[in-house]
């Protein structure tokens, strides 16, 4: 609401204050006038009647403009409200950046504090922007601990196992999990901050190109392969030689995991794949299963979690038995629209509100 709105109210408000203080005036005059009176004839009886009138109507504009005065003022509130809410996200995000930005400085220059020749260095260093990639993670992703949660699921597949390898292994999560867990675990990251965020943790994580550190490992080295949301950044070609390279690397028997978003899911196109401006081409479940069976895996399925909430979901209709059970042509009408509606909303629920992600997992054969 304008400036110009919140004046016109409140002259609103002024004058029906002064129609009302003077409806209550002439009422109670003519009150007392009639009181005072031994026997109040015809005239002060109507006066009493058309001022007590004219004061309820004065009551309805009064109430009226406060009403108006008090939703303004609350508006007004509730907008400022939002203003703040809007500009406590953003300084959220801006915080959250430069707290990524001062940690990545840190551990570039050595925990100095001063020495602009070495941060003008770190500033010149192609990787420097790499913390806000991490950022971004903090904000869209969630704490590293309630990914670390959420991968729980997986740590069963490699229990036994070892020399596991994480591809993309991003702040440690799932390092950590293994760790946890007594499983001996290494990963890499093309994101040279996430790396140092992860060896930050004590965990074994290198920075480098996925398929070169690989392909530099012994052929039959590795006890298992991880990599979570980490494809679906990847052209078609890298991934088909990733792939080859570490069919070599895995011992016979040894689990594969590869987890990514489910493009097959509408919502999880849209929002989480679309977000992420890193993303290079989502890949279709049946797909990737097809991919790891190519490429020497067996026992391949296909895993799917994260999924959709029920209140995101389309509702049915349930109608009452009565009105299924009649013959009266509205009642089959009605529920004959129920059907539509209700298959519809099945339809509608498998393509757009299934599950966000999902896993291929297989075994070396």
């Amino acid at each position: 609401m304008t400036a110009d709105d919140l004046d016109r109210l409140d002259r609103e408000r002024r004058d029906a204050d002064s129609r009302y203080n003077a409806a209550l005036t002439a009422l109670d005059e003519a009150i007392v006038a009639a009181h005072h009176s031994p026997s109040p004839d015809a005239g002060q009886q109507a006066r009493v009647a058309t001022t007590l009138m004219v004061f309820l109507q004065q009551i309805t504009a009064f109430v009226d403009t406060k009403d108006r005065a008090l939703g303004a003022a609350a508006g007004a509130r509730i907008d400022q409200v939002a203003r703040d809410a809007e500009a406590l996200g953003e300084l959220r995000t801006h915080i959250g950046v430069l707290q990524r930005a001062v940690e990545m400085l840190k551990r570039q220059t050595g925990g100095q504090q001063s020495g602009v020749s070495n941060q003008q260095s770190a500033i010149r260093n192609p990787q420097f922007d790499d913390y806000k990639y991490v950022g971004f993670e903090d904000q869209f992703r969630g704490a590293d601990a309630v990914i670390e949660e959420r991968l729980q699921a997986y740590v069963p597949i490699f229990t036994g196992r070892s020399d596991v390898l994480d591809v993309g292994c991003g702040r440690g999560e799932f390092l950590s999990a293994l760790q946890a867990a007594g499983i001996p675990a290494r990963g890499v990251d093309a994101n040279a901050e996430m790396a140092a965020i992860a060896r930050q943790r004590g965990l074994d994580a290198s920075h480098g190109d996925a398929l070169a550190f690989i392909g530099a490992l012994p052929d039959d080295s590795l006890g298992g392969l991880i990599a979570v949301q980490v494809v679906e950044h990847l052209d078609p070609a890298y991934l088909m030689r990733l792939l080859s390279v570490i069919t070599a690397k895995l011992r016979q028997g040894a689990p594969v995991v590869i987890e990514t978003i489910n493009p097959a899911c509408w919502l999880a196109f849209f929002s989480s794949y679309i977000r992420d401006f890193t993303h290079v081409r989502p890949v279709h479940p049946e797909t990737l299963q097809y991919l790891l069976q190519a490429s020497g895996f067996e026992r391949v399925t296909l895993r799917y979690s994260a999924p959709v909430p029920d209140h995101m979901k389309m509702k049915t209709i349930d109608l009452p038995a009565g009105v299924l059970a009649s013959t009266d042509p509205t009642a089959s009408a009605l529920a004959q629209v129920a059907h539509a509606v209700n298959a519809n909303a099945v339809i509608l629920n498998n393509l757009l509100f299934t599950h966000l992600d999902y896993a291929a997992i297989g075994y070396r054969s």
